[in-house]
């Protein structure tokens, strides 16, 4: 099961479920008000067109996993033959077809998405990329996922992505991520407690690990999330670590392989 090793108490599908459905219609608004989706985003070689593909593409996946979990053995081995280019390959044959198909197939696809993790059991195991999942998490990697490419057609656009609450989910992922981090960078994996204290869009402070924790991280929630999804470098956030452990974990913060 691929949980990250660590609690996911503090991912709730009945919070995130609402807010990954506003993530998207988010998104929507902005997009279905652009009659141009060639412009060129953060991705390399991705378009607007691109970017929302994808998100077709994963949020297609995931029904099918959901759905008919067998079928999904087929994606695996799609996903196998075309190594690292599959969502290369699966972005452009979908930034290909028309922007009315292809905006109309992802609302379609967001819609089945959210009636699929919100009808099973928040534990019910499903098949997933590299291990299983639950809609205990798939549910706010989606909305992690929207929300962060749809960071990148903000920048493409120049409007200004505000910041909410549903950041919240996206921070937890990326608490949730830190063994996943050190992991994917084969580094060994931190023993000790880590605090992390985030300054919410309102104001408000997020904090996860104990109060005692010697390594610590502390800055905007916003810039957090921007971290770890990689839409910023650690240089380009207002984020402070204290403890060896921690400078690192900045260094290599990821919430996805």
């Amino acid at each position: 099961m691929l949980d990250y090793g660590l609690d996911l108490s503090g991912v709730e599908r009945e919070l995130a479920l609402p807010d990954l459905v506003a993530e998207g219609d988010e998104l929507d608004a902005l997009v279905a008000a652009e009659s141009d989706w060639s412009g060129p985003t953060p991705a390399v070689g991705w378009t607007i067109a691109h970017q929302i593909a994808h998100l077709a593409a994963a949020d297609a996946n995931v029904v099918i996993a959901v759905r008919n979990p067998d079928a999904f053995d087929a994606v695996l081995k799609e996903a196998e033959a075309d190594g690292g280019r599959h969502a290369d390959l699966e972005a452009a044959a979908g930034a290909a077809e028309p922007r009315s198909v292809l905006l109309e197939r992802w609302r379609a696809g967001r819609a089945e998405v959210a009636a699929a993790l919100g009808e099973m059991p928040l534990e019910q195991g499903f098949p997933w990329f590299g291990s299983e999942v639950t809609a205990t998490l798939m549910v706010p990697l989606r909305l992690m996922e929207t929300w962060a490419h749809g960071q990148d057609i903000f920048d493409t656009l120049g409007v200004a992505h505000r910041p909410t609450g549903r950041l919240r989910h996206v921070a937890a992922l990326g608490v949730v991520g830190r063994e996943l981090s050190f992991y994917a960078a084969q580094l060994p994996i931190p023993a000790e407690p880590f605090r992390v204290e985030l300054t919410g869009p309102a104001g408000e402070t997020w904090v996860w690990g104990p109060d005692d924790a010697r390594q610590r991280i502390q800055g905007s929630a916003l810039d957090f999330c921007l971290r770890v999804t990689h839409r910023k470098s650690r240089a380009e956030t207002d984020l402070t670590a204290v403890g060896a452990d921690a400078e690192k974990w900045l260094d290599i913060a990821r919430v996805f392989l």
